[in-house]
This record gives C-alpha cells, structure tokens and sequence, in this order.
C-alpha cells in the first residue's frame, strides 16, 4: 500500500485496530484499507470511481431509504481539504443485508508544502449503540407522553425528574418537585407504618406496590395506585428509584358507586311486597327500579282489626342514602300499623321519627289507605304524595286521593288528615303510583301523564290487577322510546270483583 510503504511499524498498528481506516488519494483510488474496515463495511477495497461509492459500498442517509451522495462522502469530502467530525452513516449492501450504522471522522492529509495529498476516514461500527440510543429514546418518549405520573428519586428519595403527566396530575410543576422528596404528596392518611414498609422494602432491592391516597397542590385528595421499583448498576448496587404512578380516584368514585348501588339494590328488594290475599278484591302492585337506584316502595300490611294498609311512596334522591331511608320508614309504618288503624295518626308519628334522620333537601311522598273489606270502604292519609284515583264500571273518575298533609320530613308535628270514608262498589278500580310513570318523557319532551295512566286502567278493566300495573310499565317503556329509565315506575292496583 503506497500510502504506508516502508513504514511496517505504522501498518501493523493500523491493521490491529478495531476501528475501520481507509486513505484515498487525490485520484480517489483506495491507498489503504484496513481489515477492520473490511468487516465492518462487508466489503473490502475495490478498484472504484469515486461516483460508485455509494452503489458499491450502500451508503444511506440517517433515514435508511436515501442514498448518500457519493461527492458528500465524508472521505469525498476530505479529499476535497474538509473536516468531518462524527457523522452517522447507514450501510446496507448484499454482505450487511441487516444493515450496520457507522460513525465517521474524515481529515486531510497535507504535504510539505501543505497541498491536500491524501483523504483518510476512521470509523467504528455503532450499531448496538445506535439501538440503546433508539430504545432510549422510545423509553424517553413514552415516560414523557404517558397518561401515568412518572417519578425518578435518588438514593435518598430527592426527586430528579418528572415526566408531563405528573405535573397534570399533581398540580406540582417540575421546578416546584426537584430537588425535593415526595413528602410534599402526602395525604397524611398513611401511618408511619406504612411508609417504614415501603422503604423496607423497595432498600431491600425488591419492587413495591400498593394504592396510596396523595394530595395534589391545591389541597385535593387523589387515588393512586403506586409502583416503586430500585435502579441497580451493574454490580446490583442501587442507585435510584422509579415511581410510576396511576391516578385511579375516578375508578374509585365508580367502585363506591357501583358499590352503594348494589347495596342499595339489596336493601330495595325487601321492601317490595306485592303478596296479598283478600276476599272480594284483586290487589297487585309493582316496581320497576330505574338503572339509578330511586327509593320507591309499595306495601301490602295486615292491620290488627283485619283490614288491610295499601302504602305506596318515593324517597327524593337515589342510591344507598335513599334505600336505606326508605328501609327505616318502612320498618317503622309496619311497626306503627300493628298497633293502630288511622292513617293519618301513624304518617304523623311517621313524620316526627323520620325527621331527625333526614337531611336537608331530602323528604318521603308518602300515601296510606285502610282498606276495609267487610265494609267496602276505603280511608287514607296522603303526606305529599301524588294523587291516586277511584275509578267506576265505565271507566270514569268517582274520587280523587289528594294529599292530605306535607311529605314526610318537612316539619316536626306537623298533623296529617284523613280523608273521609270512601264507599266502594263492585267493579271500582283504585291506582296508586308514584310520579316517575307521570313524569316519564318522550323522545319530543312529552310527559306520560296522569290521563294516559286512567285511559290504560279504563281499557283494561277486564284484566287482572296484576296483568294491569305490567300494561302500565310496557306502555311507558314504549312511550320513552329510553332503553334506561329516569326514575323508578312503580303502581298498585286493587280491583272490587263484581261477583262478591
């Protein structure tokens, strides 16, 4: 090799090294090429023009697709009397079908005179760590871009990074969080114990995981289920901590949500009694509970002197609150019925011990009727209640059930009345129901109403009681057009057979 002749000492350095050296002259004819640049470019030396480079040897661009110009050559370059310092180079030929990334420095080499005699390249193959550097950078990208608060602490747990979701998060932004420790989260809703654990055990080289409440900037609790792992070097020594944490709160608020709606669901289906058994007459009633658990109910009670308490009444609210309002008023009318047969009396009593449990804005419609089968006569008390209606053989209106007295929870003794006795012929038709069947919309704003609900009793006289509150509740599903419903739509129906 011309370049190196009579100089055995410096050929045998070059050829040892690892790193690939080529030298091309003026003419850009190869003078020198060493093994390494043979086995890193798959090709060795070849008797070329300059303008063949790229074809020959397959120089790309950094984007792998376009061909590098064979005059922009690093070694092109330094022929020409220029410097390059660094650059990356893809190479993919019929010996590197994979490819193979190289980094590259050019310089010329000057004669006595300084006249530019030679170019000469030196380069190493840097493929493993062009791809550390990628998969870094994918990792980089993904800590900055995920949905999930990343936190990275030292030994001593002072934060020296955050990634963009935790400052969402958190409300913290990123200069306000380093140099400090995580102790600016805490919630003080864990125990000392609980963080001696923690540090026992991610200090023990192991990962740690569990679901912490931590407070966000502006004084606002948050869920969050909490990873911390150890960063170990290459001796297994730890150096650093990973936090990543997922703000689970609005999974939580659906947790408790579903949670107090299943128990509310619990709770409802003891105070529905549709089972009643009494000569002469046909009773039924029904309840069909919104998706959101309402708080209506409907009652079939056997009174000390034989007759018998038809209640029907609705909770203002929803979910376990509303349940659970409702099982206690339940529990005590069916007490207060045992020992007296006045309507009015028992809401009244009703009224004062619901009053001292219910909140503001919260209150019970309810209506109480004694039914008197040996007498045909009806007597009620209504405490806010929805009218229920008395309807005749044809169909039309003999009596109007108003409320008699302010729903249950608005006043402390405040007095409820009874109707005056309501006598009952064969064939009359009493209904019941709660508002979410008169409240129930169309699709065009329309309300269900109370004339619907008597023309589908006036229609369906022949039928059972029971077949009629089902009429009613497929009637106002078809009506909504909703494949959920509003609000609970719950009726009670009692019929006078005309046999008797």
């Amino acid at each position: 090799m011309k370049f190196i002749e009579g100089k055995e000492p410096l050929k045998a350095v070059l050829n040892s090294l690892t790193d690939g050296v080529i030298v091309a002259d003026m003419n850009s004819d190869f003078l020198f090429f060493n093994p390494a640049a043979k086995k890193i470019l798959g090709i060795g030396s070849r008797d070329i023009a300059q303008a063949n480079w790229t074809s020959v040897y397959g120089c790309y661009r950094t984007d792998r697709i376009t061909p590098y110009p064979a005059e922009q050559l690093p070694l092109a370059r330094a022929i020409r009397g220029e410097e390059v310092i660094d650059e990356h180079i893809f190479i993919k030929n019929p010996e590197r079908t994979e490819g193979v990334w190289i980094s590259i420095s050019a310089s010329p080499l000057m004669d006595e005179k300084g006249s530019v005699k030679y170019g000469i390249i030196i380069f190493r193959n840097i493929t493993k760590l062009r791809k550390q550097r990628e998969r870094l950078e994918h990792f980089a990208s993904g800590v900055e871009q995920t949905a999930d608060s990343i936190v990275i602490t030292n030994l001593q747990g002072v934060i020296e990074y955050v990634n963009p979701a935790f400052e969402v998060t958190s409300g913290y932004k990123r200069d306000d969080v380093i140099g400090k420790t995580p102790r600016i989260l805490n919630s003080g809703k864990h125990g000392k114990a609980f963080y001696k654990n923690m540090w026992k055990t991610i200090l023990g080289g192991m990962s740690y995981r569990s679901t912490v409440i931590n407070k966000k900037k502006n004084g606002e609790l948050y869920w969050s289920d909490q990873s911390i792992s150890p960063l170990k070097d290459d001796n297994g020594n730890i150096y650093s901590f990973v936090s990543v944490l997922k703000d689970i709160t609005e999974i939580r608020k659906q947790q408790d949500q579903e949670f107090q709606l299943n128990l509310a669901r619990q709770v409802q289906q003891f105070y529905y009694n549709s089972a009643v058994s009494v000569p002469g007459f046909d009773i039924a009633g029904a309840a069909y509970p919104a998706d959101k658990t309402g708080g209506d109910y409907f009652d079939f009670i056997t009174m000390p002197d034989g007759c018998i308490a038809i209640a029907i009444g609705d909770v203002i609210g929803h979910g376990i609150g509303a349940a659970l309002i409702m099982a206690e008023m339940r529990a005590f009318l069916r007490a207060f019925t045992k020992m007296d047969n006045n309507p009015a009396k028992i809401l009244t009593q009703l009224n004062n011990e619901l009053i001292a449990d219910l909140q503001n804005e919260q209150f019970v419609t309810l209506i109480l009727a004694r039914l008197d089968p040996r007498e045909r006569s009806l007597v009620y008390a209504s405490a806010g209640h929805v009218p229920a209606y008395l309807l005749n053989r044809s169909g039309k209106t003999d009596y109007v059930m108003e409320s008699t007295g302010l729903p249950l929870g608005f006043q402390k003794d405040f007095k409820i009345e009874n109707s005056e006795p309501i006598k009952l012929t064969p064939d009359n038709i009493a209904i019941f129901f709660t508002d979410g069947i008169m409240e129930a919309q169309s699709p065009d704003g329309k309300e269900f109403g109370i004339d619907r609900i008597l023309n589908i009793v006036k229609c369906e006289q022949k039928a059972t009681a029971q077949q009629i509150v089902e009429f009613i509740y497929k009637e106002v599903c078809s009506f909504s057009e909703k494949h959920t419903q509003e609000d609970d739509i719950t009726s009670v129906i009692f019929k006078i057979n005309s046999t008797s």
